[in-house]
C-alpha cells in the first residue's frame, strides 16, 4: 500500500508531506545518508537531507526533513508540476517508506540474532537511492577504498564532471550546487586520470556510462534477484559485491546480500572470529527473502561497536 501525499505548491516552490509507517528510524537513515553523501550534490544536516536533479531536462533542488509521523518534502524547480510525482516517487524509494516494517519483523525473527536486531532498532529502513547511475557510480568509486575516501573522490568527480547551479535554481537551499555528472558526460571523461584512481575503475566507469545510455531503465526495480546481478555482474568492473550492493539500494530488491562484505563479517563475529563467507551465506538462509534488510541491521550493530 502507498501512503499518498499531501500537497501545496506556490510557482517553483512545491511542499508535500509523506507519511511513514512507524516506527521509523530516521537518525540512522540521516547518518547513513551523511557519510556516503556526494559533496557538491547532496548536503546532510541535523534534521535534513537535501540534494540537487535532474529530470526531464528540468532542473533543481529538493529537501526533506522529518515530523512526527511524515516526511516534509519542499521541492523547488522551475516547472515543479511536471517533475513533482518523479521527485516523490524517487524520495519514497529512497526513504523507503512503503515497506511493512511488520514484515521485515517477523521474517527476520526466526534467527535469535537477527530478533534481537529488530527489537534494537524496529524502524530501521533501507537507505534507498534517488538515483540508480548514481548510486552505481558510487559503489565503483567506493571499491577496495573506504567510505570517506569514496566520498572525496565522489566530490571531485562532481565538481570536475557535473554541471554547476545558477544561485537562482537552489535559491535558500544551503549546501547543493552541482548536478551530479550524467552517462553522456562520463562516457569518454578521462576520469581516471583527473581523479588519479586505478584505470579500470575510471574505465568501469565509463562502461557504466554507456549501458546507461544503451539501456536507460538499467536499473529500474523489479524482477527476480539472480538476473538482476546477473545483469549488473556483466558490466565490466562489477562484481558480486557491488552488484548486491547496487541491487539492494537502487533496485528494491530486499533479499540482495553483499556477503563477502566485511562489516557483515565483523558483525557476526562475537569473540570466536569472523565467520567465513560460506559459513555467512549460511546463516543468511533463514533471513530470506529479507536478507538486504539483515545487511543493514549487521550494519548498524557493526557501526555502534567501532564507535569509540
Amino acid at each position: 500500500m502507498t501512503l499518498a501525499p499531501s500537497l501545496r505548491v506556490r510557482g517553483d516552490d512545491c511542499r508535500c508531506a509523506l507519511a511513514v509507517r512507524p516506527p521509523y528510524d530516521w537518525g540512522h537513515l540521516e547518518r547513513f545518508f551523511a557519510d556516503h553523501a556526494s559533496p557538491g550534490v547532496e548536503v546532510v544536516t541535523p534534521g535534513r537531507y537535501a540534494r540537487s536533479f535532474l529530470i526531464d531536462g528540468r532542473r533543481g533542488t529538493l529537501s526533506v526533513t522529518p515530523g512526527m509521523d511524515a516526511l516534509s518534502v519542499r521541492i523547488r524547480c522551475r516547472d515543479s508540476d511536471a517533475v513533482r510525482d518523479a521527485v516523490l516517487a524517487r524520495v519514497r524509494a529512497m526513504f523507503d517508506l512503503d515497506i511493512d516494517p511488520a514484515a521485515i519483523a517477523d521474517g527476520l525473527g526466526r534467527d535469535p540474532l537477527t530478533a534481537a536486531l529488530v527489537a534494537r532498532r524496529p524502524g530501521l529502513r533501507m537507505p534507498g537511492a534517488f538515483d540508480g547511475f548514481e548510486l552505481a557510480v558510487r559503489a565503483i568509486l567506493g571499491q577496495q577504498v573506504s567510505v570517506a575516501a569514496a566520498t572525496r573522490l565522489a566530490g571531485r568527480l562532481v565538481a570536475a564532471f557535473g554541471t554547476p547551479l545558477a544561485p537562482e535554481e537552489y535559491g535558500d537551499e544551503p549546501g547543493p550546487t552541482h548536478l551530479f555528472p550524467t552517462p553522456e558526460q562520463l562516457l569518454d571523461a578521462e576520469i581516471s586520470l583527473v581523479l588519479n584512481m586505478p584505470r579500470a575503475r575510471g574505465r568501469a566507469i565509463q562502461g557504466l556510462a554507456a549501458a546507461m545510455l544503451a539501456t536507460p531503465d538499467l536499473f529500474a526495480p523489479g524482477g527476480d534477484l539472480d538476473g538482476t546481478v546477473a545483469r549488473l555482474e556483466a558490466l565490466p568492473g562489477i562484481g558480486g559485491w557491488t552488484a548486491h550492493y547496487v541491487a539492494m539500494r537502487a533496485m528494491a530488491q530486499p533479499d540482495a546480500f553483499p556477503a563477502g562484505d566485511v562489516g557483515l563479517m565483523r558483525a557476526l563475529d562475537t569473540g570466536a572470529g569472523r565467520p567465513s563467507r560460506a559459513a555467512l551465506l549460511v546463516r543468511a538462509a533463514s533471513w530470506r527473502p529479507w536478507r538486504a534488510y539483515a545487511a543493514i541491521h549487521l550494519w548498524a550493530e557493526d557501526a555502534v561497536r567501532r564507535t569509540p
